[in-house]
Parts: structure tokens; C-alpha cells; sequence
């Protein structure tokens, strides 16, 4: 029960701090409207606002208060393609601040509005012309959500291995108590299951990474106050990170019996010769098991960050139709119902760090598995 009042008033302050744009925008359309002037801003978008809160972006943004933003700056790292417009320089290290909300350019760069590059970082010829994207390595959010995430696990695991350590021939306690009964979960219903006694143990160091960096990251994305709080398991080039380690990791272990089913499959002639079928398959297998991995961790945390976002935009769309009072009046509706998404979240992150780590571990079975 506490951790449910305790996420309800994290929700109800990113709800109060988001809040007050909106208000802001409606004391402006009200002006417009006052004026005559036929061009008045348009309403609260709802989309535009959903879509801003679950994609990568180059600073970290905290809370807005009227037309003030309170964000921190992230490191932008450009290797420029135009040397030339920079005086030889190629290299370029500033912070995402000289934007100024993607505002202003600097130095011959731009966070792009256009349609083919919005968002992303854009390099300008001497007319202000967008020429290009530079060799992009800036710490963005989600690299940055990532980094604070392994400083939390690493912080987590040396504690406990420290505790360990103390705790020799003893019974266990502190932090050992938490991440002991969880490796031994994965060693004994995972690891042992799925690739056999023979083989598991030189796949437990990959498969205890990807379920506690998995977990760990979606329940800090789940936390909507700095420096947690960054959809990092939501975005898909993180994923598909995740999904390249098993398949590297497969298709290095695999024996010699799994590249022959793979090239040699035992079936009959006909499916191999003279087109090969099955060999052709196989591939193909090879290839979308990672995908499938890739996709459905993407999908299943980008929906949730979404639903909640969807509930709570709810606040904003009452206000910008009806005016901040009714906004406020249904925002105990909205919070309840994201309170409920981000509590079924929770279990969502411990569903799909399992499903992720127990396919992997198939995977690692199949590649290592002796031939019967």
C-alpha cells in the first residue's frame, strides 16, 4: 500500500508540473481571440504531446511553468561531413543548451523542424540551408537514462556482493536477500531448463545481464522524476541492441550440430537441392528470432509509457476546451487511471525481463545443444 500512495503523488506532481503550459496556452488563445486576430493558436494537441513525452530527445527535460522550461543540457557530440564550413574542424562537443529548445542554431548545426529530419540534429551551409545530418554520438536522453540505469545495477550488484562477502556461512540479509533469490530464479527455472546441466553455466553471465538491466530499466522508466523516469527500453535502437547480444552470443556458441541443421538440415533432398529451401529458412529463423525480441520488449514499454501519457494528456484536453477548471476536475480521474497503467507496468517490466531472458536462453540451448 505505500508504494501505491507514493507513485500516486509522484503522478499527481509530473501532473501538476505539466499542467501549466496548457493554462498558459489558453490565457494566450483568449488574448488572440480578444484581439480579433483570426490566426489564434490552435488547442492543446494531444498527439504532439504524447509523442514528445516518449521520444528521445537532446536535453532532459524537468518541469515548465508557464513559458519558462526547467531541463538539463546533455553533451552534443557532432563529427561534422562539411569540414569546410567549419574551418577544417571537424569534431564539435558543446551542450544541447546553445539550442535553446531547438530555438536557435550554433555553429553551423540545427535541431531540425522539417519533416523528413524533425528532431534530429542538422548541419547548415553559409545560407542557413539544411545540407545534411552530421555523425550524430550526442548523449541524448535515453543514452543518458541507460547510464544512470547501469550505475543503479552496478551500485545494486556490488552491494550485494559485498554483503555476500560478510555474510559467509551465514544466513543472508541487506541486499544479498534481494538479488539472491533472483539469480538462483534464473539459474534454476531459466538457465537449467532451457540449455542443460551440461552448458548453462558459461550463458549465466549473459543471461543474469539481460534480465537485470532489463527489469531495472523499465522500473526506472517508470519513476516520473530526475534522473529516472527516461523511456529507455521504449526506444528501439536499445532493443535492438539487446536482441544483437543474444544473437551474437547464439550464433558465436553455436556447436557444430546447429550450423548443420542450420546449412545441412536432416530432411529430404528434394527441400535442399537444387533450391534450398530449408537452408533458406533457417536463415531466416536465425534472423527473426532477434527481431521478434527486439520488437516485443519496444512495443510492450513504448504502450505503457504511451497509455499513461493518454491519461494524463486528458487533464490538458478538458482544460484547453473547457478551461483550467475542468481540467482540474477531471484530473482525479486521469491520475487514478495512469496510477493503475503504471502499477500494471511494474508487473509488465518483471513479465517481459523474463520473457526476454527465458528466449534468449532457448536460443542459447538450441546453438549448444549436443546432437541426439
Amino acid at each position: 500500500m505505500p508504494t501505491i500512495f507514493i507513485r500516486l503523488f509522484l503522478t499527481l506532481v509530473m501532473a501538476v508540473f505539466w499542467l501549466n503550459p496548457v493554462t498558459a496556452q489558453n490565457d494566450g488563445d483568449h488574448q488572440n481571440h480578444s484581439d480579433g486576430n483570426s490566426n489564434s493558436e490552435e488547442g492543446f494537441d494531444a498527439g504532439k504531446f504524447v509523442i514528445e513525452h516518449v521520444l528521445d530527445a537532446y536535453d532532459w527535460h524537468i518541469a515548465s511553468y508557464g513559458d519558462k522550461h526547467f531541463s538539463i543540457p546533455l553533451p552534443i557530440i557532432l563529427y561534422s561531413n562539411y569540414p569546410e564550413l567549419h574551418s577544417g574542424k571537424k569534431l564539435h562537443v558543446f551542450m544541447s543548451s546553445k539550442f535553446h529548445h531547438a530555438h536557435d542554431d550554433y555553429k553551423g548545426f540545427r535541431i531540425s523542424h522539417s519533416e523528413e529530419f524533425n528532431g534530429k540534429i542538422i548541419e547548415l551551409n553559409e545560407q542557413g540551408h539544411e545540407i545534411g545530418r552530421p555523425t550524430d554520438l550526442s548523449i541524448t536522453k535515453v543514452v543518458a537514462g541507460a547510464m544512470v540505469s547501469a550505475i543503479v545495477l552496478f551500485s545494486l550488484l556490488f552491494a550485494a556482493a559485498h554483503t555476500a562477502r560478510h555474510n559467509r556461512g551465514r544466513a543472508p540479509s541487506g541486499t544479498q536477500n534481494l538479488v539472491e533469490p533472483i539469480i538462483l530464479f534464473i539459474r534454476n527455472e531459466i538457465a537449467r531448463p532451457s540449455i542443460g546441466d551440461k552448458n548453462y553455466k558459461k550463458f549465466m553471465p549473459s543471461l543474469l545481464t539481460l534480465f537485470f538491466f532489463i527489469l531495472l530499466t523499465n522500473l526506472l522508466g517508470l519513476i516520473p522524476i530526475f534522473p529516472f523516469g527516461a523511456n529507455v527500453t521504449g526506444n528501439i535502437s536499445v532493443t535492438m541492441v539487446l536482441a544483437l547480444f543474444t544473437f551474437f552470443v547464439t550464433n558465436i556458441s553455436g556447436n557444430k550440430h546447429y550450423w548443420k541443421e542450420i546449412f545441412n538440415p536432416d530432411v529430404p533432398t528434394w527441400l535442399k537441392l537444387p533450391i534450398p529451401l530449408m537452408p533458406l529458412l533457417e536463415m531466416t529463423g536465425m534472423i527473426t528470432k532477434p527481431f521478434v525480441l527486439m520488437v516485443r520488449l519496444f512495443a510492450n514499454m513504448l504502450a505503457g509509457h504511451m497509455i499513461v501519457t493518454v491519461f494524463l494528456s486528458l487533464i490538458f484536453i478538458f482544460s484547453s476546451l473547457m478551461g483550467p477548471a475542468a481540467g482540474y476536475g477531471v484530473s482525479p480521474i486521469s491520475v487514478a487511471f495512469a496510477v493503475f497503467i503504471t502499477l500494471l507496468d511494474v508487473l509488465v517490466s518483471f513479465i517481459q525481463a523474463y520473457v526476454f531472458t527465458l528466449l534468449s536462453a532457448i536460443y542459447f540451448g538450441m546453438a549448444s545443444a549436443e546432437h541426439h
